[in-house]
Order: C-alpha cells, then structure tokens, then sequence
C-alpha cells in the first residue's frame, strides 16, 4: 500500500473514531480519551530522557488522577471521595524523587508536570466540554481539522503565487507556517463555523441576535489557540531533534503529532465556553 493510501485510511479512522465515540457517549469519548492521555505522556517520556519506573508511575496518574477526577466532577455521587484518593499518585510519585537519586530531580519533576498539566489535564477538559455539549467538543474538532486544512492549502498556494515567496511566522519553530495561510485557515474556520451554526451545534452558547457573532468569535479562538498549540508541539519537537513525536498512526505521526493543537484549543475553548455561560 502506497504512503499515501496508508496516510487517508489511518486519518479516516482516526476521524470516524474521535466522531463517533463523542456522538454514541461521553463515557466511550472518556475511555478513548484515557488511552490517547496514556499513549501521549508515554511519547512525552520517551522523547525527552531514557525510560525508568517513575515514567510509569506518571503514565498511570494521566489515567488513574485526572481521569477518575474528571468523572468525580461530571457525576458527583457517588463517586468523589473515593475517586479523590487518587490524588495520591501523582504526590507519591513527586515524593518518591527522594529515594529516585537523579542528579536534577527538579528536571523529574518538571517532566513529570508538564505531561499532566499540559498533556493529560487537556484530555480531561474535552471530556468536561463533552458534557456540556457534545456539539461543542465535535465543533473544536472539526473546526481544528478545517484551520489545519484551510492553512495549509493557503499556504501552499501563496508560497508559489507570491513573488518570493509567502511571509513566515516563526521560521526557526515551523519554517512552512506563514501568516497567509494562519489567515486563510483563520476564513476557512470561520466559514465552517457559519455552517455548523444553521445546524444547531452552538445552540448550548448561543444568545438571541448574537448567533453569527458567537459562532466567529468560537471559531477565533478554536483556530487561534490551535495554531499556537500547532506551534508549541513544533518547537517542542525541534528542540529535541525529531519529525515526528511517534508512530501511532501510518502517515501522521504519532498522538502528540495529530492532537497537538487540540490540546491547548479545547482548554481555552473551554473557558471562552464557560465566560460565555455565565454572560
């Protein structure tokens, strides 16, 4: 099978999978999304320093903490307190640095804080959003996947049709972004999202008068926040030396590579959701 055959069957399951587990239930979306954590902090682990127990331990916390903390919050009996108790593995595994002997423990513990707070704790928060509405979390996907679309084919087009070429964002970080294409995927967004607006997805958010304004303002900050998640796994990525974070899915990468820009869009979105619940 060709590469690029390999590249449209893996991205057609990987998008049939993310739509259907949040269309059948939230429970399915926080099972998928406990192994994507899981899968994530693991490449994070293995990217950045040689494999010991504790990446284990920090593994299992993406799972067994923020996890059962996100049901905890969704269903609050009878659950809480005994879900609460897993609050216990992340602390052991900060404590047991005591007894690790590692020359920089401060460099374990920021390794171990950056894959639960900005890789797992984003996983946790789309299942929150999930439960408001799951139109909403089926938007920010979808309107992720038209911005990385839309910029990329602006991109390209530009970067031929422009005399010299197209102007670059953060050439050292991510040498083909240029702000053509974060404008075009930018209008291509906002585009979509008109369209999702006539099918009812904003309805949870949507206020009298406001529904164009509030469907461009969701898509804004979806690919504004996508385009800089984008940016971060990127110079995360060259400052280590790799292409890819892994090789999850033939064709794509691995889960960092595919849910990159997600990972800091559904948190923000998240909260311009819950500002705009309480206007």
């Amino acid at each position: 099978m060709s590469e690029f055959w390999k590249r449209t069957l893996s991205g057609a399951v990987y998008v049939a999978v993310v739509i259907g587990s949040i269309l059948y239930h939230e429970v399915l979306f926080l099972a998928l999304s406990s192994c994507l954590a899981y899968l994530a902090v693991r490449e994070y682990n293995s990217l950045t320093h040689p494999r010991c127990l504790m990446d284990l331990l920090a593994e299992l916390s993406a799972v067994f903490c923020i996890f059962p903390c996100t049901i905890a919050l969704l269903y609050p009996e009878p659950y809480s307190p005994w879900i609460m108790l897993t609050l216990l593995l992340p602390i052991s595994v900060l404590v047991a640095e005591l007894w690790n002997k590692a020359e920089q423990p401060i460099t374990s513990w920021g390794h171990f804080l950056i894959g639960q707070m900005m890789i797992a704790l984003p996983f946790a928060l789309m299942n929150v959003l999930n439960h408001i509405d799951k139109w909403l979390l089926l938007a920010v996907f979808v309107l992720i996947w038209v911005n990385d679309s839309g910029a990329y084919c602006v991109g390209v087009l530009t970067a031929k049709k422009m005399p010299g070429g197209n102007h670059k964002m953060f050439p050292r970080v991510s040498p083909k972004k240029s702000w053509e294409g974060l404008f075009g995927g930018l209008a291509f967004t906002i585009g979509a999202a008109f369209i999702l607006n006539r099918f009812g997805w904003f309805d949870a958010i949507t206020k009298e008068g406001f529904e164009l304004l509030i469907a461009g303002a969701f898509a804004f900050v979806v690919s504004a926040a996508g385009t800089l998640g984008d940016l971060m796994e990127s110079l995360f990525k060259r400052s280590i030396g790799v292409k890819d974070s892994g090789k999850f899915l033939p064709g794509h990468g691995g889960v960092l590579d595919r849910f990159d820009s997600i990972l800091l869009a559904a948190p923000v979105t998240l909260l311009f959701v819950l500002l705009l619940m309480q206007c």
